[in-house]
């Protein structure tokens, strides 16, 4: 949908459309400059709510599996993989012309009751791994484009690595021989290490960017970083691009993959213009990085949001209410994606999406 254009008294002047309207034009916003814009999804309302599927189908470029591709769910028991999830998010990416970001590889959370609570040792802990690896990503080859195959390495307050199943049994450089396993599965695939509380500078952000730097020294098949963006409103990082940079400075590229601005109870009318700005500077972020190919939004509606039972007493974190209805933020990002109001200038350079930078 295109905005109008009138003529008064000689002059042209372009009537925005209505906020309703001008989410329609996010897709091709996003494409034009050169990045995926995209929004994790859940099976059920994506296979049985019209309303949440045209969400998706209108506003967004890409998807992200919101649960249905975590260890628990693909392989609920031992050697016996359930596919249903998994498929239908891909088969929908397909028919609607979406790009699909794979979450999760290795993550200390969601796992069954056989690998969580199994008797390991070294041997037979990564001969499971690498299986599972190879199985799902061979599953989706060529269809999934990336893959968050490491998921928050590192303790939630940093800096040490998370004591997680994977480090107990198999040491540190458990995340170098998963990166080695995806890669061997599905060479043409971004494989992405995944963290929160890394975009602003701390403890934390170095110690990742100490580990990423040996990763990439050493020639390990990491190919981005994906800086999760659960914020708090009002507290949404100023120093994000910058934080980027490190990585993209090391060849690599990097993706907002889970951003929602969640608010403090009661939400007024005024947080939730407030909260335009804070999504449009965080589009604005990734567009001033050459190197930032997705920003993703952590959930369609409100409705289906996470973030309500994980974080009581705050909530509306997403651009569509629970009603379905777009809220200020998602002008926000069109703001950011049209140059209007965004506090960053957008790089130079040709539309279309980037490829791997080299190194």
């Amino acid at each position: 949908m295109c905005a109008v254009v009138l003529t008064v008294t000689g002059v042209l002047v372009a009537v925005l459309p209505e906020p309703e309207q001008e989410g329609h034009l996010l897709p091709g916003l996003a494409r034009a400059r050169g990045i995926d814009l995209g929004v994790a999804v859940a099976v059920d309302p994506l296979a049985h709510d019209r309303r949440y599927r045209g969400i998706v189908e209108d506003h967004y470029t890409s998807v992200t599996a919101e649960n249905t591709m975590k260890w628990e769910h693909v392989q609920p028991e031992r050697g016996e993989f359930d596919w249903s999830g998994p498929d239908a998010v891909v088969d929908f990416a397909a028919e609607n012309g979406l790009n699909v970001r794979g979450h999760t590889m290795l993550w200390h959370n969601q796992q069954p009751d056989w690998l969580a609570g199994g008797d390991w040792d070294a041997e037979s802990l990564s001969a499971v791994v690498h299986e599972h690896v190879t199985t799902v990503m061979e599953r989706y080859r060529g269809r999934v484009s990336a893959w968050d195959v490491i998921n928050e390495p590192l303790e939630d307050g940093g800096p040490d690595m998370r004591r997680n199943l994977w480090y107990e049994v198999l040491g540190p450089d458990y995340i170098a021989q998963t990166l080695y396993s995806a890669h061997a599965a599905d060479p043409d695939a971004e494989l992405y290490i995944n963290e929160f509380g890394i975009e602003t500078a701390g403890p934390k952000a170095d110690a990742l960017y100490a580990l990423v730097s040996d990763l990439v020294e050493r020639g390990v098949p990491l190919h981005g970083i994906g800086f999760q963006s659960h914020f708090v409103h009002g507290n949404v990082s100023e120093d994000l691009a910058d934080q980027m940079r490190r990585y993209t400075d090391l060849g690599l590229e990097v993706a907002v993959t889970e951003l929602d601005v969640r608010i403090p109870e009661p939400v007024t009318d005024e947080d939730l213009r407030e909260q335009r700005g804070e999504y449009r500077d965080v589009l604005a972020a990734c567009l001033e990085v050459e190197g930032c190919v997705n920003v993703t939004v952590w959930g369609v509606t409100d409705a289906h949001s996470w973030i309500p039972e994980w974080f009581p007493g705050t909530d509306a974190a997403l651009p569509f209410d629970t009603a379905y209805r777009p809220k200020p933020a998602l002008s926000g990002m069109v703001d950011a994606l049209s140059r209007r109001g965004g506090r960053r200038p957008a790089p130079a350079g040709d539309p279309g999406r980037r490829t791997r930078p080299a190194r």
